[in-house]
């Protein structure tokens, strides 16, 4: 297909890289987003193979892979810094052929932005109505405004208003149990060796990315009712981890109080039953929302992406590419989203102290190929070429 227009509801991670996708597909694409700014200044992210490959497809690979660290270093600790499991980066590269990366999302979020022309980016403008009752044509109306195009892609997150729209019987996400403060330090932090690492509490989780500048991004993983907020959050930080191992002290001495953000995990635990109806994708986190336990959460939107590009490329009608990006995508995302929940009970959640110790000495007992099976599982995936049919 070629010469047709798309709407893309969201300007995230996700929408973004459907945008570059659609366009490599001859598609005119315009992205609305109702943020003001399209960045994330108060984060960071992993990146798998699976992400950096898709990202490859979309061209912007090089790109993302220049502004990031490769992880290398690091792993699993205890809080006394008793090491769990060795992560081997390399290894993995080698195997997958592409290596596992930490980047701020804002940087991530300037590097997609900048692969599209800034006339198809609408930001601060808000999605108020969505008519498909004309079977060939979506009309998608913002701020007075009202676009036609032959494909909407909804990538407006885990409160989607158009799943919502769509599948209004789905009971939409619920709170995981988890709640998780974050940010990235204002300056280098001394003695930081590891790339990436985690350390697992009991109902608690603190873990670093490095960034090629010496900064570092934090998060702190809690067990805590929905909607707990408290007045000082990075003096609460402190107090959960006063006694944890270094560098955790030093990453919080690094970080500005006005830079940490919080908020709470929720996810879709109940499967959607199709991510398209008519002429409209659910993509990401409005798909498919997932707890951040296996890291996969923006690598899947990226495949989402990929795949939903190439299935418009190589389709004849829209209504057969929709039908290649769901059964596609809808299997594996949901799988990954399962196993994730899981291992965030086996992982983060776990509080009982009999079972984190049987936890931690099976996770000691366990070769080290079989850890590296466990990410290989999700991480090994190749996305489709995004290929426009002969006219």
């Amino acid at each position: 297909m070629s010469n047709n227009s798309a709407v893309v509801v969201g300007g995230g991670i996700g929408g973004l890289a459907t945008a570059i996708g659609l366009r490599l597909a001859g598609w005119d694409v315009t992205v609305i987003e109702r943020a003001a700014v399209l960045d994330d200044a108060g984060a960071g992210i992993s990146l798998h193979a699976n992400g950096m490959r898709s990202l490859g497809i979309l061209g912007v690979g090089d790109a993302v892979e220049a502004a990031s660290r490769r992880q290398y270093t690091g792993g699993t600790r205890t809080p006394d810094g008793r090491r769990l499991a060795l992560m081997d980066g390399r290894a993995l590269e080698r195997e997958l052929g592409a290596p596992i990366v930490g980047i701020p999302r804002a940087d991530l979020h300037r590097i997609l932005r900048d692969a599209l022309p800034a006339e198809s980016l609408v930001i601060g403008a808000e999605v108020t109505e969505i008519d498909a009752t004309d079977p060939a044509r979506v009309a998608v109306g913002y701020d007075g405004t009202t676009l036609k195009a032959d494909l909407v892609v909804a990538a407006d997150g885990v409160n989607s208003r158009i799943r919502h729209r769509l599948f209004p019987a789905h009971p939409g996400p619920v709170y995981s149990g988890s709640t998780v403060l974050r940010a990235i330090t204002e300056r280098p932090v001394d003695g930081l060796t590891a790339d990436f690492e985690l350390t697992w509490g009991h109902g608690a989780e603190f873990g670093h990315i490095a960034f090629p500048d010496g900064r570092a991004e934090w998060h702190a993983v809690l067990n805590a009712p929905a909607g707990v907020r408290y007045r000082d959050p990075l003096t609460e930080v402190r107090r959960r981890f006063a006694r944890w191992h270094d560098p955790i002290p030093a990453l919080l001495a690094a970080t500005n109080p006005e830079a940490v953000l919080h908020h709470d995990v929720n996810e879709l635990v109940t499967p959607l039953p199709s991510y398209v109806s008519g002429r409209i994708a659910l993509l990401g986190d409005a798909a498919h929302a997932m707890t951040p336990h296996l890291g996969q959460g923006a690598c899947q939107a990226l495949e989402d992406a990929a795949t939903l590009a190439a299935a418009v490329a190589g389709s004849p009608t829209v209504e057969a590419a929709l039908a290649r990006y769901d059964a596609a995508r809808r299997p594996r995302s949901q799988t990954v989203a399962r196993d994730a929940r899981r291992a965030g009970r086996m992982g983060q959640q776990l509080a009982n102290p009999l079972a984190v110790g049987l936890r931690n000495a099976a996770i000691r007992l366990t070769p080290p190929g079989a850890m590296m099976r466990t990410v290989l599982k999700h991480a090994d995936w190749t996305p489709p070429r995004i290929a426009p049919r002969a006219a």
